[in-house]
């Protein structure tokens, strides 16, 4: 074998600039082995992607298309909710913690208030319970249907996220007539709710699920019975049971694996299990399985608050006692289902106790008896659980949330590990994560 220097060669350069043929020989004797046959490639997905599930960063290893490893950041939408809920009373820590999902505030509130509940050993009203359902229902379905619109966008099912988002400003429209806002509402309250549900409300709720029903057959004419959703979503993002409870993974993920877990029928609350409805499962592991479960979700939800407003019973929204609540929520007008406006006024116009409790309450708070419990709930992404320690003052002592974004993101590793680049993206979408609760 010759090598001859050729200055118009283009075969290859030595460090002095000079290009050089070979003759004679073979290349991979010549070049001896690849230099780049063992290197990896590091792509860094984010912080801001996939952006519609908040500020998500995913570190992933690639062997040409395929992920051999992937590493979740977080940390980037960090508030520190739990801890400022230290420093307010009671009834503030309601403002906090709503803002940890934002699609699921009224879970948030839920989930602790109970707990504060539980510490104070009082029983919400009826109507207090019944609305409490209704509007988290509602809430599920809004949930589902942002996690519906967000995937198919990821995905590049723009239909699906335009009618997803149309389809949740129903909810959320309802959601601001009760409440007073789209989101973030501090609406339940320790001891029962900020106020009655508003005339025309009920009637408003019913046109809604009249129309729905409607709305989900079209997403299954639209997306179920489509072979490139069904493509993009089938045999992706597997996990089974096994792999589910090592983790911790439960909500649609869990249930899609085959195994009906809903925290509304093995641990009911708020009198779940006095109402009729299933727990929809599938058992392919896979992101077209959390899709459909979340579809038959929906319907379930429906039905949930259709019996909801059918069991409506005049009463009280508040705990009736002076020690919690405040002498406005405690004012029911004649027909017994709302506050009066003008006895309000009386109240706090010539009361002049009434207005000095109403006073300390909101400045100050009420005490919670020390003592520490954990209130579970489901949420539309799987169990919300809520530790919450009190030493017997105004504040909490200690918050913590078990939220289920933050547990269920840890299957990112086992969904895509093996898979190739563009299937990460479906795993991550059905997996449905919300940064504000997973950097609280």
């Amino acid at each position: 074998m010759t090598t001859t220097y050729d200055p118009y060669a283009g075969s290859r350069e030595t460090t002095e600039g000079r290009v050089y043929t070979v003759t004679g020989g073979d290349w991979d004797t010549t070049l001896g082995a690849d230099p780049h046959e063992n290197e990896r490639l590091v792509v860094n997905m984010g912080p801001q992607h996939p952006s519609t599930h908040g500020v998500l960063r995913l570190v992933l290893d690639l062997d040409g298309e395929t992920v051999t490893k992937a590493r979740v950041v977080i940390g980037y939408l960090h508030t520190g909710i739990e801890k400022n809920t230290e420093y307010r009373n009671w009834v503030q820590g309601t403002t906090f913690v709503t803002r940890m999902d934002y699609l699921a505030p009224l879970f948030n509130e839920a989930g602790y208030c109970m707990a504060v509940e539980k510490l104070l050993g009082i029983e919400v009203p009826q109507r207090a319970q019944t609305i409490r359902v209704l509007v988290m229902e509602i809430n599920r379905i809004a949930s589902h249907l942002v996690g519906l619109a967000t995937g198919g966008m990821e995905l590049g099912a723009l239909t699906a996220m335009t009618n997803g988002f149309r389809e949740r400003e129903m909810c959320l429209d309802l959601l601001e007539e009760i409440t007073g806002l789209r989101m973030n509402h501090a609406y339940i309250r320790p001891g029962g709710l900020a106020q009655d549900l508003p005339e025309g409300a009920v009637e408003h709720i019913r046109e809604f699920l009249e129309v729905m029903p409607k709305r989900v057959a079209d997403f299954h004419r639209l997306l179920t019975g489509q072979p490139i959703w069904q493509r993009r979503l089938k045999d992706v993002g597997y996990l089974d049971v096994t792999g589910c409870l090592a983790l911790g993974v439960t909500g649609p993920i869990l249930r899609s694996a085959g195994l009906p877990w809903d925290m509304r029928k093995v641990e009911p609350y708020l009198g779940y299990e006095t109402y009729d409805f299933e727990v929809p499962t599938s058992d392919t592991c896979d992101a077209w399985g959390r899709y459909l479960v979340r579809m038959a979700e929906v319907n379930e939800s429906l039905k949930l608050i259709a019996q909801a407003l059918d069991r409506l019973e005049p009463g009280p929204v508040m705990v009736d006692d002076r020690k919690i609540a405040w002498p406005a929520q405690l004012s029911l007008g004649p027909d017994g289902m709302g506050n009066s406006a003008e006895h309000v006024a009386h109240i706090m116009g010539q009361s002049m106790e009434a207005l000095i409790h109403h006073f300390k309450l909101v400045t100050e708070g009420f005490r919670v008896p020390a003592g520490q419990v954990y209130v579970p709930i489901e949420s539309p992404r799987g169990e919300l659980g809520y530790h919450v320690v009190s030493d017997g003052s105004t504040r909490p002592w200690r918050v913590h949330v078990r939220d289920p974004s933050f547990v269920n993101l840890q299957a990112t590793a086992a969904m895509s590990e093996g898979s190739m680049l563009a299937d990460v993206i479906a795993a991550i979408a059905s997996i449905d994560p919300v940064m504000g609760g997973v950097d609280r």
